[in-house]
């Protein structure tokens, strides 16, 4: 990812809206959710973009501004859909959907 890379829809509740906090917004969900990743189902690319389909677990473990606790709840599976603009190598603008309702379902809130 570029460092000055422009999140549309951001990753996690309270990114900062600037250039490059989509970098700590993917840093902060690393960290809250260990034994798990991304794990990418379909990739497409076409002209200057890049749609990337992807299935997401991890175990709650860390921070996460979503959560109450660190309860090390089940493994906890979602999905993603990434829509990506490259430009010399690396990605400069994201747009995402995400099961943001599913996860907090399975986090527990209300």
């Amino acid at each position: 990812m570029a460092l000055d890379v422009v999140d549309h829809n951001k990753i996690i509740y309270g990114e900062a809206d600037q250039p490059g906090a989509a970098l700590g917004g993917f840093r902060q969900q690393l960290d809250a959710f260990s034994d798990g990743g991304m794990f990418v189902q379909d990739l497409i690319a076409e002209g200057d973009r890049v749609v990337a389909r992807l299935l997401v677990s991890g175990v709650h473990t860390g921070f996460h501004p979503a959560c109450r606790d660190r309860s090390g709840r089940p493994p906890l599976r979602g999905r993603a859909d990434l829509d990506l603009q490259p430009d010399d190598g690396k990605v400069t603008e994201i747009r995402a959907v995400s099961d943001r309702l599913g996860l907090f379902a399975q986090l527990g809130w209300d």
